[in-house]
């Protein structure tokens, strides 16, 4: 895990003061180590913060050159690195470290543009050929790493946060995408993945290349997609040890480190299904497990008594953070700082706590189950394209299910019949609603400003329905939803130069997933049922068969209760009007924390 930064200029000479400038400005991502270095005609210099993970030596050193070719810099890691080793070895590659960025730089030289198809892992990186004289990019298949890029007739710039590419230049913020949050609370564009919060500065997206030419030629490519179509027939008994076997590959591969790892615990079947899994594969090390969680006095959203079993089942050396409004009251703004968005929900104050926890305890890489409810269809929302898949395909197991969901949750998903009417008459229900649309005023005509709606009131609403539970699990894992997290991840993790690695993120694991039968995915009112069934061995069985979800999710609004933070939202409704972003003396009705967040995100960055 680093930093990386460069320019190529497609005129006049680099300075590497510039790059230097930076790289120090996201000096946490690597306070291990520095370097850059300029390409002999001095029109390209990369940048590189070092964070040791994988051989701590000088020779892992970056920016690394190979064959008096090759120069890389490189965020991440190659899980896969020992075995594709190996591989280039038998092929005649020579190698002078142990890391894995060296092996990058060798299935480079063999295959070109397609080596990523043969890395398992994490990555953002840029690689630059000299005797082709063009820069080869790259991001990992779910954008686990950040790569943010700056394009003008002079030159390519590029860098691991945004922050790295306002050191010359002040950026203004984007306010189409500040008024799809402040409408929809989101902070991702499905409809141009690329864009960001800022102007004139744009991100790689997930599972793309992107290639770069001394004349300023850009050519971008997507290297990998997920098939919503591929299903394959097999038994609940072989699917389980297949899923058990890829993720237990996964874990194991994400443990290969030469610093000391621990593991993120929340108590849901997530995250303990990582620290279970390592417990048994580390079974014959004496050293507890170390894992880190956050705490609520809240009671209702406090997850300790799962955290007890956990702990119970596995040889565990726990490390817990209390978590309360101080960090809302405290930090706020600190951690928009690093995250560059405003923020959708406030777990990612709790994520930030955690973080700072394993900083303190030198515990530098963390396991985490993010990923797994993207994938596995862990959310109540996935149920909606799951029944309406069966009404069309299967009208017997439909209502067969529909009963086992009832009995599993006490609430009929359907009680009102309202859902089986929009798709009997799907067409009828979709004209309806354009017709509603187009007559009735949307609520955010009533709190944002006037400025911003004559701007942007006619831009499409940022969501899709699906009739497929694999059409809405692609989507929310490849365009929209799970790309948020990974970033909040990211940035929370490196604001303490610490490393967040995702066992359900193994591209293997997930294919496999999708080619599944949907019983196995949701059954019997169950999410996430492959993994329930392929774990309950494994954790305690009370919460592979937990029918609650909280997560890191924070008592936020009782926060919003307290005095303090009511004046902080005082203080930002006040802010935001001033800038033509709200009404004068109106408020997002409900959406406080909306409202907090847009306002720190701005003064984070002087906007």
């Amino acid at each position: 895990m680093c930093g990386i930064a460069g320019i190529l200029s497609f005129s006049v000479e680099v300075n590497a003061a510039r790059v230097k400038k930076m790289t120090d400005a996201i000096a946490w991502r690597g306070p291990d180590g520095e370097g850059n270095w300029i390409s002999p005609d001095k029109k390209l210099c990369l940048g590189h913060r070092r964070l040791s993970i994988i051989d701590l030596s000088e020779l892992a050193s970056q920016p690394m050159h190979y064959m008096n070719r090759y120069t890389i810099v490189f965020n991440g890691e190659i899980y896969n690195y020992k075995e594709l080793r190996n591989d280039l070895e038998k092929r005649g590659m020579k190698f002078n470290s142990s890391s894995d960025t060296e092996v990058i730089l060798a299935a480079y030289h063999l295959h070109k543009e397609n080596c990523v198809q043969y890395f398992d892992g994490m990555f953002s990186l840029a690689l630059w050929d000299e005797e082709e004289k063009k820069l080869f990019c790259a991001r990992d298949r779910f954008g686990e790493k950040p790569f943010f890029y700056s394009l003008s007739k002079n030159e390519f710039r590029f860098a691991s946060e945004m922050k790295a590419l306002m050191t010359e230049e002040t950026h203004a913020v984007n306010r189409r995408m500040l008024f799809y949050y402040m409408t929809y609370n989101v902070s991702q564009n499905p409809l141009q993945q690329s864009e960001t919060f800022f102007e004139n500065i744009l991100k790689l997206e997930p599972a793309h290349t992107l290639t770069v030419n001394a004349r300023g030629e850009i050519q971008k490519k997507c290297y990998w997609k997920i098939s919503a179509e591929t299903q394959i027939k097999i038994s609940e008994r072989d699917a389980t040890e297949k899923f058990r076997e890829l993720f237990f590959r996964s874990v194991e591969r994400r443990l290969r480190s030469d610093v000391p790892i621990g593991s993120s615990l929340s108590g849901g079947v997530d995250s303990s299904s990582v620290v279970c899994t390592i417990s048994q594969l580390n079974n014959s090390n004496p050293f507890p497990q170390q894992t880190f969680s956050a705490r609520f006095f809240d009671s209702a959203v406090d997850e300790g008594k799962y955290i007890d079993e956990v702990a119970a089942a596995a040889k565990l050396n726990r490390n817990e953070v209390w978590v309360n409004e101080e960090v809302l009251l405290t930090e706020l703004q600190n951690i928009h700082y690093h995250i560059e968005e405003p923020l959708s929900n406030s777990s990612p104050l709790a994520q930030w706590k955690v973080m700072q926890l394993a900083k303190e305890k030198n515990v530098t890489v963390l396991l985490d189950g993010q990923g797994a409810d993207e994938t596995l269809a862990g959310y109540l929302h996935f149920f909606r394209p799951y029944f309406m898949e069966l009404f069309f395909t299967d009208r017997k197991k439909y209502n067969e299910q529909l009963s086992q969901y009832k009995n599993l949750r006490g609430v009929g998903f359907d009680s009102s019949g309202k859902f089986e009417r929009e798709i009997r008459y799907r067409k009828l229900f979709s004209a309806l609603g354009k017709i509603r649309r187009k007559f009735s005023t949307p609520d955010y005509m009533n709190f944002l400003h006037e400025d911003l709606i004559h701007e942007f009131r006619n831009e499409p609403p940022p969501f899709k329905s699906f009739a497929r539970l694999n059409d809405s699990l692609k989507f929310f894992s490849t365009e929209f939803g799970l790309e948020k997290l990974l970033t909040y991840a990211d940035r929370n993790s490196m604001a303490f130069s610490r490393e967040i690695r995702l066992p359900f993120l193994s591209h293997e694991l997930v294919e496999f997933i999708f080619s599944l039968p949907i019983e196995l995915k949701m059954q019997n009112g169950w999410t996430k049922f492959i993994l329930r069934k392929s774990m309950e061995n494994t954790i305690p069985k009370s919460i592979a068969w937990r029918i609650d979800k909280l997560g890191y999710q924070p008592p936020i609004n009782s926060w919003l209760q307290q005095e303090k933070v009511k004046t902080l939202i005082a203080e930002a409704e006040k802010f935001l009007a001033e800038k033509k972003l709200l009404r004068t003396g109106s408020s997002i009705r409900n959406r406080e924390w909306m409202q907090l967040s847009a306002a720190h995100f701005l003064k984070a960055f002087n906007q």
